[in-house]
């Protein structure tokens, strides 16, 4: 144990836990859910073959089938699955990444499986078919023979022993053609429409948008990006311990860190579960992604001032700007749901943040008792989600222009509502984690239109300095393929009247 720094509490872990999902970043996948399907995951018989699967394949395949046919998340799904079993480090890894291989790549499996299978198999069947595929195909550490084996078994624990002959002769088909290079892949011979789709496993509608918005070329670097190492952002809590004291409790606990160019802002990289630390749990530090951060600053938060965080949960954003006011003034955190305010109140308190009002509201209706009483209001609006697809690679394969248009309307509809809470001179900063013009710039062109009181923020202060000569008119598009940051959109509008 390092004592370095006992008075902010900042030590060694007593035991490190390996990091088992992908990070939440704040602000990311925040459009609106669409209620899922009442659909009960097949249960696996308890007979004496359970133990001839692999606790990390039988925990993908019940992640896995969550996410196909029960509309889950893709990392809330897994997570619930890690928490819920007992399994060394070594097999959450393992799950992980058969998991994420397959929603990666759920597509491209389709059509490399295409031409061994005539018609569409149970869904409980077609998981495992895409577990073992995704083993075989993606990932060389694991033996094909074990796929294919733990697969057979899989159909035979789930009751559906019939098809056990037929999971069996797909994934030998499938190993043979790998081996003689025969495979039929996705390829740009033909569209590179219908290649996009299938290689990025993303919906027609998904590939459009992009192409309208950036063309095929940028389409296709925004589809395929990936970080080239995972990591997770870190912040100290201000009010309770600074970015050295941050450095120090990573150093003692073995973590790579480096500093990001986001001020207090720590990337770091394979450091476990840090929400099982005593730290975290005392609240010296918190997780949040870096262009979240960002879309926290532009309200330009100090000393005793009042904003509203309209569309707050999971609340990161409004927690980072009650630390930078120091604990003073006020700062209102809303959500349409009561769980996740809940979730806000127990994150306020975990960090000790006096300031911060969480409250169950509706962006969309409007309060008349707060009409311009607001120095800055942050709109951190329901979105596609497009700026955060390599860490919910499942947001392209689902996306539609029919709920694109739900979101466009719902996020001119907050606007317009909250525009009316700012101060003259106050700030209206917009920020959604997609890409999509119709969602961004287009969006608050009309906006502008409609509210002739409101002008584009040219001050870009707030900003490091790398990324100041990306904006425009008051607002910055980012993208991970270009900036290295999470894909985000922030506009600045000040209230001239």
């Amino acid at each position: 144990m390092n004592d370095k720094n006992p008075k902010n509490g900042f030590h060694r872990a007593d035991e490190k836990q390996r990091r088992i999902g992908k990070p939440n970043a704040d602000g990311a996948g925040k459009f609106i859910r669409i209620s899922p399907q009442s659909i009960k995951r097949p249960e696996a018989a308890k007979n004496k073959r359970e133990n001839t699967v692999s606790e990390a394949r039988s925990a993908a395949l019940r992640a896995l089938y969550d996410v196909y046919y029960v509309n889950a998340y893709s990392n809330l799904s897994l997570d619930k699955q890690l928490r819920n079993t007992h399994m060394s480090d070594e097999d959450k890894r393992l799950a992980t990444n058969i998991f994420y291989q397959c929603v990666e790549n759920r597509s491209k499996i389709d059509y490399i499986l295409s031409p061994y299978i005539k018609s569409e198999p149970e869904q409980i069947v077609k998981c495992i078919l895409h577990i073992a595929s995704a083993q075989i195909l993606f990932m060389d550490r694991v033996p094909a023979h074990a796929a294919v084996n733990e697969a057979v078994n899989q159909t035979r624990l789930y009751k559906k022993d019939e098809n056990a002959g037929f999971v069996n002769g797909v994934l030998r088909s499938l190993l043979r053609d790998k081996e003689s290079g025969s495979l039929h892949v996705p390829s740009r011979g033909g569209s590179n429409f219908a290649y996009l789709q299938a290689e990025y496993s993303a919906s027609s509608d998904a590939v459009q948008a992009l192409i309208n918005s950036f063309g095929e070329e940028e389409a296709e670097m925004i589809l395929s990006y990936k970080p080239a190492q995972r990591f997770e952002t870190v912040r100290a809590n201000l009010l309770k311990a600074q970015d050295q004291d941050l450095e120090a409790f990573m150093d003692a606990s073995g973590i790579k860190w480096e500093k990001s160019i986001v001020p207090h802002a720590y990337r770091a990289y394979k450091s476990g579960n840090l929400t099982q630390t005593p730290q975290y749990s005392q609240g010296l530090f918190s997780l949040q992604g870096e262009s979240a951060m960002l879309a926290a600053l532009a309200v330009e938060p100090a000393r005793g001032k009042s904003i509203l965080d309209a569309c707050a949960a999971p609340g990161g954003k409004a927690s980072f700007i009650c630390e930078l006011m120091q604990g003073t003034g006020r700062v209102h955190a809303w959500d349409i749901h009561e769980h996740r305010v809940e979730l806000m109140k127990q994150n306020a308190r975990r960090l000790g943040l006096d300031n911060l009002r969480c409250s169950v509201k509706d962006a969309t209706v409007f309060k008349s008792d707060l009409e311009m009483t607001q120095d800055a209001v942050l709109v951190d609006a329901p979105c596609s989600g497009f700026g955060v697809v390599a860490d919910k690679p499942d947001i392209t394969y689902h996306f539609t222009f029919a709920r694109l248009n739900e979101l466009v309307n719902t996020q001119k509809q907050i606007l317009d509502t909250c525009c009316e809470y700012v101060k003259a001179g106050g700030l209206l900063v917009y920020s959604t984690c997609t890409l999509l013009k119709e969602e961004n710039e287009n969006q608050i062109e009309c906006f502008l239109q409609r509210h002739p009181n409101y002008k584009p923020e040219a001050d870009t202060g707030y900003l490091p300095v790398l990324l100041r000569k990306k904006t425009k008119d008051g607002m910055i598009r980012i993208t991970g393929h270009h900036d290295g940051l999470e894909g985000f959109f922030i506009a600045r509008l000040r209230r001239v009247r």
